[in-house]
Order: structure tokens, then sequence, then C-alpha cells
């Protein structure tokens, strides 16, 4: 007694859920389901039918067919119990329309999997199906329950650790001399040092600016000392020993959240960003490259788009006009804006608006100018070639992976990142050219590599994880960056269109994987 498939369909053979339970392609399920319909008489009341090769268990429900596929030597008698299980079933998950099956296709799909196990019917009734599929999980309840523990451990030793802290604070408050005479500008002080940022009061911001830079940039845990300037009173700060960080916010990083502590301050991340700058011109030129790689070899797509945009801060710095190079790549086409004097641009290169009276558009936002796209490169101009080898071996899969960077580019922050089976703890690396980072929240392998030049044009890694199918571990999805372009396009001068000399002007030039997949 073998059932093939459980399935329901519509009246016109249209399969809105369907299960097997032997294996079977596509194509053959589909036909057999809608070679049903045609089979089917009208004002017959048989319940079942036969063709040379399966027997049709059925029922109308409504304007659907609930129908079971079984081989012509199964017990017709079992198939009639089987089927009348699961019209049970069916109401019990599901509206008896196209719509709410389609809705509800996957309980239904793990219903038939308790009533039907391997093709043969289980002992179970409505009730214990039901119980089955809604079942909690023992090992569910225990991780949590050690998750909560976790956290209140943690949260007491907070408390202790904030209950000293202030018997500190109190103690250091005593000795210093000043203190009860001075009062709101000392307890603002001292708060600053706590936080190893020199306490200079409000008068200026640029101050706590510029130690606010020097704290991010010295390494943790290393003592460092401010000088008592002239404008402080005599209750100048030391800086103190940066905190030892807590054990349980390790245990977050580890399963790849994010905390905000460890986040630089808005001020610092603001100066720091490349997109604002201070000169008077800036010129951002931008490639990202769409890549779709196979794992055998060969190349889905390889998409190069570009960008020249131009920021201008003063409006008195507008009126120019960019004589700009590239080199001769194949495939590269030119896109201008519509302000853009086109036959300027294509006969001498010169990026200027079509009215000359009239100046590119200022403020901190950039203008995107020109766009360009480069189509039909081959798998020979790859920045990045990454080869993954799954192989099983006993209870363990061992994953060897390689990388291989053209000559052409150094390659910044590089993450290659690998899907991997949900594991229940990290999977075990044994060698690595890098460093790794396990997310256990997406199941991901982040593979970095910090900068790939001249001596690392290649590298390796492996690792271990359970038993799993070769294919788990794609697509790879690979991230990184580059100071140089495919079109090596740049600026080389800027030409004023009034009188005065050129205005200075800065040039950024990067090229970043937009979307760079192996799979």
């Amino acid at each position: 007694m073998v059932v093939l498939a459980a399935s329901i369909i519509s009246k016109s053979g249209k399969a809105l859920v369907s299960r097997q339970y032997v294996d079977m392609s596509r194509i053959r399920i589909e036909g057999l389901l809608a070679a049903f319909p045609k089979l089917v008489g009208t004002g017959k009341q048989h319940t079942y039918l036969e063709t040379e090769s399966v027997r049709y268990v059925y029922q109308p429900i409504e304007g659907l067919y609930l129908l079971l596929i079984t081989n012509k030597q199964s017990n017709i008698l079992e198939d009639l119990d089987t089927l009348r299980l699961l019209s049970k079933l069916v109401p019990e998950y599901s509206a008896l329309d196209e719509e709410g099956i389609c809705k509800t296709a996957f309980e239904l799909i793990f219903a038939f999997d308790e009533a039907i196990s391997l093709g043969n019917k289980e002992n179970v009734t409505v009730q214990q199906v039901k119980q089955y599929c809604e079942m909690e999980s023992h090992e569910e309840k225990a991780h949590k329950l050690m998750m909560q523990s976790k956290i209140n451990d943690t949260k007491d030793v907070m408390k202790k650790r904030a209950s000293e802290l202030d018997k500190i604070r109190m103690e250091k408050g005593k000795l210093d001399k000043g203190y009860s005479s001075i009062t709101g500008p000392r307890v603002i002080e001292k708060t600053f040092s706590d936080m190893n940022i020199s306490g200079t009061g409000f008068g200026s911001g640029s101050s706590v600016n510029t130690d606010m830079d020097s704290f991010v940039s010295k390494p943790k845990g290393r003592p460092s000392a401010v000088a008592t300037g002239p404008g402080k009173g005599p209750g100048g700060m030391k800086l103190g020993k940066s905190q030892k960080t807590n054990q349980f916010l390790e245990s977050l990083k580890a399963e790849g959240e994010v905390i905000l502590e460890d986040a630089q301050p808005s001020s610092v991340l603001s100066r720091s960003s490349p997109l604002l700058s201070n000169d008077p011109i800036t010129v951002t030129i931008e490639e990202k490259l769409n890549v779709i790689v196979k794992r055998d070899g060969g190349v889905n797509n390889f998409d190069v788009q570009g960008t020249l945009a131009l920021q201008v801060l003063n409006d008195a710095d507008g009126f120019i006009q960019l004589q700009i190079e590239n080199q001769d790549v194949s495939g590269l086409s030119f896109k201008t804006h519509p302000n853009i004097n086109k036959e300027l641009f294509n006969s001498q290169q010169i990026v200027g608006a079509k009215d000359p009276n009239r100046p590119f558009p200022s403020g901190q936002n950039e203008t995107p100018l020109v766009k360009w796209r480069i189509q039909g490169m081959n798998e020979s101009s790859l920045p990045l070639s990454v080869n993954c080898w799954p192989s099983v071996s006993g209870n363990e899969t061992y994953v060897n992976i390689e990388y291989e960077a053209s000559e052409m580019f150094d390659l910044n922050n590089v993450v290659i990142s690998i899907p991997l089976p949900a594991l229940r703890d990290a999977p075990t690396v044994k060698q690595i050219d890098g460093e790794w980072k396990y997310d256990s929240r997406n199941s991901v392998l982040e593979w970095s590599i910090l900068l790939i030049d001249q001596s690392n044009r290649n590298g390796s890694m492996e690792f271990i994880v359970p038993p799993a199918d070769p294919s788990t571990f794609f697509p790879i999805s690979i991230g990184f960056a580059a100071s140089n372009t495919f079109s090596d396009l740049k600026v080389t001068g800027i030409n004023p269109l009034k009188e005065g000399n050129p205005p200075k002007y800065a040039q950024r030039v990067r090229l970043v994987a937009a979307n760079y997949q192996i799979v």
C-alpha cells in the first residue's frame, strides 16, 4: 500500500496543494493531476478510477477535489480510510475554496505528513494530528530559560558594578576640595571624566569633539592623561582606565548582535564620513558591480555601472567645466545629464552645462552628471574569484574555500558570506587567511580580509560542519571596495568660465560590489 501523492486540485485540474511521498518529478505529478478531471465522468458515483499505471482515489469538497494517487497494488479499503481522514483534516485548517487552500498550504502539508508517513497511513485521529502539529519544542523552552537565566545573572552583576561605581564617585567627591562650593559644573565635569572625555565645561564644543576624536582613536584598555589647560579650574581630571566589556555583551556580539555601546559617536561618524567634504568642489567617481558567477565556472551576469557626481559648496564656484579622460574599454557607453552639453562631451570629453551662464547646483548634495555602463566582459576580468569545495566524510562536511584576486585592483574590507545549515554551535574553522565571524541568527559564516594586495592575491579557508547538502553553501555573497575603476575615468582639470584662478577641488574614486554572488 503506497500513497504516491495527496493533493487538492480545482475542478479544472489546477494544483493548489500537493504532497509527494515518493521520488517524483514535477512534470510527472503535474501531468497526473492535469489528466484527472478529463478521466472523471459526469453522473458517476465512483470514488476511484484507474489508469495503466496509477489509481486515483478522490472525494469532491465544495468546488474542489481531494485526491490520492496510489499504485494499483494498494488496498482500496485502506486508501478510502486515508481519504476520509484527510477529508476531516482539511476543514480544520482551511476554508474550502481556492484562496483559503493557498493561504494555509503549509499547514495542510504538515497535517498530511502527520497522517501519512512514507506513503502509508498512520494510526492517528484528527485530534492527535492537530496536537502533533501544535506541539511545542522542549529544547526551545530549555534554550529560552537558559538565555533568561543569563540575562538575569548579568543584570545582577551590572547592579553590583553600578553600586560600586557610585561608592567610588562619592569617595572621590569627598576628597575633592572644591566639590562642595562648585556643584553644577563640577558634577558635569566628573561625569565627563567617567566617560573618558576631558571635562572642559560648556565653553567650547570644539574642545569636546577633539577629545572625543582622540578617545576613539586610542585602543581600549590603555590609560591616558589630559594636561590641565589655562582655562580649567583646580579640579582638572585624569582619564580613567576603560572598563572591561560585560560578558553578556560579549556573548551577544558572538551571536551577531549589534551592540550600540561599541558604535562611534554621531559627531565622529559624521566627521569621518566620506560623503561630507570641506573642499569647495568635490568630484565623486563610483562604479558599482552587479556580478553573478556560476559555482562550476562561467558568468551569468557581469555588469558595471558608473556615475560621475559633482558637489559644489558655493554658488560662485559653480561656473566651471570638467575635463575628463578614461581608458578605452570594450563595451563602454556613456550617458550625460540632459543639461550637459553632449556635443562638447563627445568631441572633447568636457563636462559642461548647455547654458554657460547657468552654474552647477550648489549645496551639500551631490549632482550626478555622467553615467556609464560596461557590458560584455568575461570571467577573466573579475576582480575576485571564489571557489567552494564541500565534501562529506563520515558525520562531517569539510568545506574548503579559496579566493583569487585580480592584479588590476587592491581590494579593501573584503567580506565573503557563506550560508550554512542550521547549527547549534559555530562551525569549526581549521585554517583561515584572515578573520571569521559566525552569524547564528542568519546562519552565515563571514570571512573577512581587511586588504587584498600584491602580498595576498590568493587565500583559503577550511571549516567543518555536520553533514549537509553541497547546495546549502550557496549562494555566496561577496562585498568589497577598491580605489580604482574599470573605466579608469578621472577628472584631469577644472576650467573656470569666469575670470580668476581655477578653484581647488577634491576627487574621490571608488569601485564597490553592489551585488556580487557565486550561485
